[in-house]
């Protein structure tokens, strides 16, 4: 240790390094923003209470009726908030929940939107200002006889959130400032929408919020360690595994994971039964395997089917499991948390994930708050034009 780093302790926001440090790397936004995450769950709790009357209003009405579809919809690692909620919420609504992105929803409106089904459509942004936002609301507008929305953002100037007060049969719900994340990469903004939204449709209860918070905040420095340990190692090959709610989590580490390196380390997800029909060609002796187990008995036996293979194989740099019962394999496991949902591990095991990203981005040299010096990628996406959709007609124009 030198004699700097002794007389100017580490920022608690990040273990091992000061904030003038991350200040001057360009990290000091994005570790902010990670580790505040507790605290800013615990404010959301309260405004999920706050507006409980507001979201009953429009929900209850709506649910009452077994014929209402959900939708669940946002851009990139928004889209992947639908992703962690929609197998809890259909299990729990006994009904057709489906996770669409906007991105696909803007592309084939009619390929995901059916006229004469009843439809809630639950938009997720952080800003709220990508054009495709507005764009899926438009279009529910006019591909739906009777679409209600839903709107979860971080931003209450954005457009989304403009739009969202020109609707007839909508609720807005604006996040506190702090999750409208200043990085780069979402991080606070994605675990704040998909914890609100939980709370809304009554996924999670209240009580569940400060176990959550605490479980966090106990597991800092376990959580930092294994990361820092995995980023030494400056793996070219990051994998994410996992099933129902935590395959949507895989699927936002892998993004994360690219974001944050500005794509030199190459991720990708896939579920962990169907890590074996190809994409287990992936691996080699510079790739790191994040297995992320269920906390359901059933889900947890595959999981632990394909770490044990995998550790038969012996191809893999590493192996690494994260969740509340990891039947003793490495890695990182939650204390306290044997009990809780896949939706709650999800939460939890964001935090590594982004951990995770963040450090090794460090390792590369880069610069996390904005990692793509090249400008090809914003923090708001650019260079989008919405084009005119002709609706029903069979005839769609030229150019």
């Amino acid at each position: 240790m030198t004699s700097e780093n002794r007389s100017t302790p580490a920022s608690p926001i990040f273990p091992g390094r000061t904030l003038e440090e991350l200040e001057a790397r360009g990290a000091a936004w994005t570790a902010r923003e990670i580790a505040q995450q507790p605290d800013v769950w615990r404010q959301v709790a309260a405004l999920a209470l706050q507006e409980r009357a507001g979201i009953a209003r429009l929900l209850s009405p709506l649910l009452a009726d077994p014929s209402r579809r959900v939708v669940l919809t946002g851009a990139g690692t928004s889209s992947f908030i639908g992703a962690c909620l929609a197998p809890a919420l259909a299990a729990q609504l006994e009904r057709r929940v489906d996770a669409v992105a906007t991105t696909d929803l803007v592309a084939g409106p009619r390929a995901h939107l059916q006229r004469s089904v009843p439809t809630l459509l639950v938009s997720f942004a952080r800003s709220g200002n990508s054009p495709e936002s507005v764009a899926a609301i438009d279009l529910a507008e006019r591909a739906l006889d009777w679409p209600s929305h839903l709107v979860i953002t971080c931003n209450a100037d954005g457009a989304l959130a403009r739009r969202a007060s020109t609707l007839r049969d909508a609720f807005l719900i604006v996040l506190p400032d702090a999750t409208n994340d200043r990085g780069f990469a979402m991080t606070s903004s994605f675990s704040s929408m998909l914890l609100v939204a939980a709370l809304a449709f009554g996924v999670l209860a209240q009580d569940a919020v400060p176990r959550l918070a605490r479980a966090c905040e106990g597991a800092a420095s376990r959580v930092h360690a294994l990361a820092q340990q995995l980023a030494a190692r400056r793996f070219e090959r990051v994998v994410f595994l996992g099933s129902n709610a935590l395959r949507g989590l895989a699927a936002e580490a892998a993004l994360k994971m690219l974001e944050l390196t500005d794509g030199r380390t190459v991720a990708m997800s896939e579920s962990v039964l169907g890590f074996r029909h190809g994409p287990k060609t992936i691996i080699n002796d510079r790739t790191l395997v994040v297995v992320l187990p269920s906390n359901d008995a059933y889900a947890r036996a595959y999981d632990r089917d394909l770490l044990a293979e995998l550790r038969r194989d012996a191809r893999a740099g590493a192996i690494v499991g994260v969740g509340a019962d990891l039947g003793g394999a490495e890695g990182l496991e939650h204390e306290g948390m044997d009990g809780a949902s896949d939706l709650e591990i999800a939460l939890l095991n964001a935090v590594f994930v982004q951990v995770l990203a963040l450090r090794q981005s460090l390792e590369l040299g880069l610069t996390p708050d904005t990692p793509n010096a090249a400008g090809v990628v914003n923090r708001v996406v650019q260079g989008v034009a919405i084009h005119h959709w002709p609706g029903d007609s069979a005839d769609v124009p030229r150019r």
